[in-house]
């Protein structure tokens, strides 16, 4: 009986905390140079039906502004972008299959640094941020790999898995850490149940033998 009541708490424990983990969106962070082209790689539901996409940048109010690219009725609406990113945006797969709502940002510069935000319209549903991407666009450092080339399948693809890891990264060491977490807990338990106050260890004296 005591063990299903340590073993309930310990349970719903670890539903919260997967939980929780689930309810996260995924992040990922780009560092490339002046002149370069970007993939902002967001992922849709799959199978849900999108009725509208909009990328924004946290800096910019969407509805003074402009946003960074927005998208309604298989088509783009440029009216509706800040001035500095018209032209530079484009779907990178324009039917949207499997849900793919990247986007390629064309010959960035110094300004386009910032936080990008991928929101999503599902099912006439009001949006719902499924990306943020960190983007960091500097003269000098080491680049993260994750520009686009047009033209270059291969190089495409070298981006895409270098994308995949720096969204992985961050994802395989939450996990790790919550493994950690509980294999401690479970040794500590384990200890303490073990290490009772009415448990008595008792030692034989050793008896001299006759000569």
């Amino acid at each position: 009986m005591e063990k299903e009541k340590w073993k309930m708490p310990t349970l719903t424990f670890s539903l919260c905390l997967l939980a929780c983990f689930l309810s996260f969106t995924v992040s990922a962070e780009i560092t490339v140079k002046p002149g370069e082209n970007v993939t902002l790689q967001c992922q849709s539901p799959r199978g849900e039906a999108i009725t509208a996409l909009m990328w924004i940048r946290s800096d910019l109010n969407p509805d003074t502004d402009g946003c960074v690219f927005f998208f309604r009725e298989n088509r783009s609406y440029e009216v509706y972008q800040h001035p500095s990113f018209r032209g530079r945006v484009q779907l990178r797969d324009p039917e949207m299959k499997d849900g793919d709502v990247s986007v390629i940002l064309k010959n960035v510069t110094i300004n386009d640094t910032g936080t990008y935000e991928c929101r999503v319209y599902v099912n006439s549903k009001g949006p719902e941020l499924m990306t943020t991407v960190y983007l960091t666009v500097t003269d000098s450092g080491h680049t993260a790999g994750n520009t686009w080339t047009e033209g270059d399948k291969d190089e495409g693809k070298k981006e895409e898995q270098n994308h995949g890891l720096t969204v992985g990264l961050p994802v395989a060491a939450v996990i790790v850490l919550l493994l950690v977490v509980v294999a401690v807990v479970g040794f500590v338990i384990y200890r303490q149940r073990r290490q009772r106050p009415d448990q008595q260890v008792h030692y034989r004296a050793a008896v001299p033998q006759q000569v």
